[in-house]
């Protein structure tokens, strides 16, 4: 169990690559199957900037009309995402991309699905100044939540600057770091526990890193490569989404995505960065046919010739062997006034 509610947070010191920072912190009071989560230097963790950051995030005074807080969309009931392909904001217009989770979003090396944010604490406020979105402006956001005296009193304990837009973010980061999932059939089978891959979970398991070669860019035991992949979606009408060459401008980068964690995966329906599929079994008829035909895909995107009992155990491995034990189940807080 995870019990950082108690502030037993293990810190320890750990250096790591000159992409990441000269030196970072991190806890490891984290489930089988998760080493630790990286915490930057200069924000460390505590009890209070999480349990703040927990009353943010389910807070929609976060949101300039008051309609929309953090949850509306990274919902705890929908694998803290969304069910929809795309979510609307606070003035009904929707996302441009499907909604990723934030369970062990702290594992993630750069954030949104382009890569745009290079912390957790950068991306908090994106959402929230986005008029698409939350549609809060940074000034607005500090004089609301200074004008409610459980938040400003909470801040001035925390912090020696009070309310500012960087410490909400701060506070906010810290409280999604917590949201750690572990445990999977998978984890327990890397333990040490041969009979936890039984049956048509073990051959699927088989298949996923065998011959569908998954584990190419999903790699045990974090699932993911911290790279971006073209695997042909986001195309319509003959134009694909730019994704990463948003952010570079190279056009070797049009229709490249950051690569997702697959833990807790059927939670988190529909799949992919446009929402295209709405079944694990249509992700894996999708990768079977070679992906999305277009001048940038990816060369570890071939048609992998799987037959149907093949596809079927690759789909119960993606459902039941990366379904989590601990998982991190949390009611709305009480707000404060």
């Amino acid at each position: 169990m995870l019990r950082l509610a108690l502030l037993s947070i293990f810190l320890l010191t750990l250096r790591v690559p000159g992409s990441l920072c000269a030196q970072e912190t991190y806890f490891s009071d984290v489930p089988l199957g998760i080493d630790w989560i990286i915490v930057p230097q200069d924000n460390p963790m505590s009890a209070a900037k999480v349990e703040l950051g927990k009353q943010l995030f389910f807070d929609v005074r976060l949101s300039g009309n008051g309609t929309l807080s953090c949850a509306s969309c990274h919902d705890p009931n929908k694998g803290w995402a969304d069910d929809r392909k795309f979510s609307p904001g606070a003035h009904g217009q929707f996302t441009t991309r499907n909604v990723p989770s934030v369970v062990n979003v702290g594992l993630h090396r750069t954030f949104f699905w382009d890569g745009r944010a290079a912390s957790l604490e950068e991306q908090a406020l994106v959402p929230m100044t986005n008029p698409a979105e939350m549609d809060i402006s940074l000034n607005e956001l500090e004089n609301r939540l200074r004008s409610i005296d459980g938040y400003r009193l909470q801040f001035e304990a925390i912090f020696a600057d009070g309310v500012t837009s960087q410490n909400v973010a701060r506070c906010l980061a810290s409280f999604q770091r917590t949201l750690v999932a572990g445990e999977t059939a998978y984890d327990r089978f890397r333990g040490g526990h041969a009979d936890a891959l039984e049956g048509e979970i073990g051959r699927g398991s088989g298949i996923f890193f065998g011959k569908a070669n998954c584990g190419n860019c999903h790699i045990a035991k974090i699932y993911t490569d911290h790279k971006f992949h073209n695997i042909g979606t986001g195309i319509h009408d003959t134009k694909q989404d730019r994704g990463l060459a948003q952010r570079t401008g190279k056009e070797a980068d049009i229709g490249k995505f950051r690569t997702p964690l697959l833990r807790d995966l059927a939670l988190t329906a529909p799949y992919f960065h446009d929402g295209s599929k709405a079944t694990l079994q249509e992700v894996v008829d999708f990768y079977n046919e070679g992906g999305g035909k277009n001048a940038n895909l990816d060369p570890h995107i071939v048609p992998l010739q799987l037959t149907p009992e093949e596809k079927k155990a690759l789909v119960t491995f993606l459902r039941e062997g990366l379904r989590s034990n601990v998982y991190p189940r949390i009611e709305k807080p009480q707000l404060p006034k």
